[in-house]
């Protein structure tokens, strides 16, 4: 019998880190290779990280919630030396295996112990759930994989959730005893003092200093439990304030588990700093040299900590991880690395209008959504081709600059998570109709969190439509590597000059504001200009993209 260790992959090109959405798995449970044992939000995208390994969930190292740096050990399974887990399916039972057990007849009765473990109703064990349903059932202290869905397979939304807890509530006065299921096993306790390693599950290692002082000094009573259920935020607040979560007194309970909630975490700290003895009365110090005898506020304010419980004061903190912090460093990098230029310009899009009204009905007989994208895209494909450093990569390493072969234009789009960008490949390769098939198909999923990784990777330009919400002109900012971005306004008509029977006059009609930025290292303000007025081109006479 072996314990193996399972450390995070890399589960997107060039990730350093995940946030661990979800396990889908608890110690005790037995898993077999490449089944999924957890959830992890990365890349601009929400994967499943499949098992190494036949055997049985030893220990659970990261929190949901928690970000984990790839190549991290995140879980560890029992395993004998030919892979078989049956051996150690009774284990959980408080039993002793026979060792080395010869024929398959000996344990037949034990892995029954395993089935209240079993999550139920879904295949495979699985609970499909999106991050936000997932993260608001850890603050409501519901099991995700107790909630029926009412979504496409059976796909939990936050409306279940919150149905589910509501119905918990009246539930609980109404079953009796007998009628809750049984608490899951809680783990095996492990040595914690070896590495710098964190269990998922808040264990006691000794008696705490500062819970035994405080109740010395007839503060609060520490609970002294072995196990504690609590959200990741929770869990946070008991490290920042220095309390063990498993000395908090609470009343609420979870799957048969004490549920310590913030709020009971900074109570207990408040009172066991109210109670604490008064330290010794300092010597005379020189304060000339910027020393002076510290309070216990200004102790937590050196810590970072707030002397005073913020909630009270109407602001929410919302954390600033996984995909939003995946997008801020990505703009950071590109802002800092790349110096921007944008430039400026409106198309008189007439027959752009009239073109699509056109083509609009043979669309929709093909169950085609047409927009104005699909256009836009084999425009800037042609003004590629004529201005090809628009179309390329610095790698200022290597010192050269890669004239991109490939049309891959990524389309930026606005989710409830963050901006995704999804690439849309060969787009000189395609017609209008595939075009605006394929972006709608990839926005779609890009809005409920289903796009693969490689489908945000190898873009060689970006389009970003801020004129869907009403805008008119901005500095969009490039996705790096990448030498440009066009950013597209919202097509209304605007007066325009035009020349008739020899006199100019001013005119209502359609107009598409465009904004381009350009890395300033690698295209010129003229060269910029020029590309403009090519894409500008070919969206006034739409008959020249047929060449495209």
């Amino acid at each position: 019998m072996t314990v193996e260790e399972f450390k995070l992959p890399d589960v997107g090109e060039g990730v350093a880190e995940g946030e661990l959405v979800s396990w889908l798995v608890a110690p005790g449970d037995r898993v077999e290779e490449d089944q999924p044992v957890a959830e992890v939000e990365t890349d601009k995208a929400l994967v499943e990280v499949p098992s190494s390994y036949d055997g049985v969930v030893e220990e659970l190292f990261a929190e949901e919630g928690e970000m984990v740096p790839v190549g991290d050990v995140i879980i560890s399974f029992r395993v004998d030396e030919d892979g078989d887990a049956e051996a150690t399916a009774g284990d959980d039972a408080g039993t002793e295996a026979e060792p080395e057990p010869e024929s398959a007849d000996e344990p037949a009765s034990e892995p029954v112990t395993e089935e209240p473990d079993a999550e139920p109703d879904t295949p495979s064990g699985r609970t499909f759930a999106p991050p936000s349903a997932r993260r608001l059932a850890r603050e409501l202290g519901v099991d995700v994989a107790a909630v029926e869905g009412s979504g496409p397979g059976g796909r939990v939304s936050e409306s279940d959730v919150r149905a589910h807890a509501e119905g918990d509530a009246g539930s609980a006065d109404a079953g009796g005893a007998d009628d809750a299921p049984e608490p899951r096993p809680a783990p095996t306790p492990t040595d914690t003092g070896s590495d710098d390693r964190k269990a998922a599950v808040s264990k006691r290692n000794g008696d705490d200093a500062t819970a035994s002082a405080g109740a010395a000094a007839g503060g609060p009573e520490p609970a002294g439990r072995d196990t504690t259920l609590a959200t990741p935020a929770t869990r946070k607040a008991a490290r920042e304030r220095g309390v063990d979560l498993d000395d908090v007194p609470t009343d609420e309970t979870r799957d048969g588990e004490a549920f310590v909630t913030a709020e009971a975490v900074n109570a207990y700290a408040d009172a066991l700093e109210s109670t604490a003895e008064p330290a010794p009365e300092p010597e005379p110090v020189d304060l000339d040299a910027g020393e002076a005898a510290a309070t216990p506020a200004d102790a937590a304010a050196t810590a970072g900590v707030s002397a005073t419980d913020a909630s009270g004061s109407g602001d929410e903190t919302v954390p600033y991880r996984g995909v939003r912090r995946t997008i801020g460093k990505q703009m950071e990098r590109s802002k800092y690395t790349a110096p921007h230029v944008t430039h400026h310009d409106t198309a008189e899009v007439d027959a752009l209008v009239e073109a699509r009204a056109e083509l609009k009905p043979k669309a929709e007989a093909s169950d085609v959504k047409l927009t104005y994208m699909p256009f836009v895209m084999k425009a800037i494909v042609a003004g590629l081709k004529e201005y090809p450093y628009l179309n390329s990569e610095l790698r200022e390493d290597d010192e050269e600059i890669v004239l991109k072969g490939e049309y891959n234009l990524g389309i930026a789009v606005a989710t409830d998570a963050g901006l995704m960008v999804p690439v849309v490949e060969d787009v000189d390769e395609k017609g209008l109709f595939e075009l605006a098939d394929e972006v709608n198909d990839l926005a779609a999923r890009a809005r409920e969190r289903k796009l693969k990784p490689d489908e945000m990777n190898g873009g060689t330009f970006s389009i970003t439509n801020f004129g869907a919400i009403g805008g008119e002109y901005a500095t969009p900012i490039i996705n790096y590597p990448e030498t440009a971005i066009l950013g597209l306004g919202a097509i209304e008509e605007r007066p325009v000059v035009r020349e008739r029977d020899g006199a100019s006059e001013v005119v209502p009609a359609p107009t598409l504001p465009l904004s381009l930025s350009i890395d300033h290292r690698v295209v010129d303000g003229a060269v910029a200009a020029e590309f403009a007025n090519a894409v500008m081109e070919h969206l006034e006479n739409p008959l020249l993209l047929l060449n495209e």
